[in-house]
């Protein structure tokens, strides 16, 4: 007989190819997220997507919060990018607001932040709302960055020493 933890695993991980394969299943269900911008020290808990649709108010209040901190500019985040940073709060178990470190970057950020660190991509997804540096509390970040590989569904990087995961909804690859 399955154990509680088992079963639960198995639903995630269902819900997880679910969202993969694009099945109408996941269509149809509410998906909530919970975030708090460090930077800003603003935090949101929306349904962004129920009905069968993305809500636009919700993705609207999302893009706010995500926007760059030092510009205060924001930009549409891809819908796609929420989904899977929800996929993977079920697929760590944990109900646990994310914190997110940097959603949107502008071109001008992103460029000044090229100049100071080798780490910073020049064509960076985060110019084009496709990517999140992310932590949960609660959750080893080596944990993290293996649930997100586990998804398949973007890139994702591992900075340890800036206690982050990167993931985007980019092409499949790892850093």
């Amino acid at each position: 007989m399955p154990t509680h933890r088992r079963t639960v695993l198995k639903g995630a991980m269902g819900l997880i190819g679910v969202l993969a394969a694009g099945s109408p299943a996941w269509a149809d269900a509410p998906r909530t997220l919970s975030l708090h911008n460090l930077h800003t020290g603003e935090a949101l808990r929306a349904t962004y997507f129920e009905a069968g649709q993305y809500v636009p108010d919700a993705l609207e209040a999302m893009n706010h919060l995500l926007r760059d901190h030092r510009t205060g500019q924001s930009h549409p985040m891809a819908p796609q990018l929420l989904d899977l940073v929800t996929t993977l709060g079920h697929r760590l178990e944990t109900g646990s607001t994310v914190q997110v470190i940097s959603g949107y970057r502008s071109p001008a950020s992103n460029a000044a932040l090229h100049e100071a660190s080798g780490g910073v991509a020049t064509h960076s997804l985060h110019m084009q709302g496709q990517a999140m540096d992310i932590r949960i509390p609660g959750v080893e970040l080596a944990h993290l960055q293996n649930a997100a590989l586990g998804l398949g569904l973007g890139g994702v990087g591992y900075y340890p020493a800036s206690d982050f995961v990167h993931v985007d909804v980019g092409r499949v690859r790892r850093w």
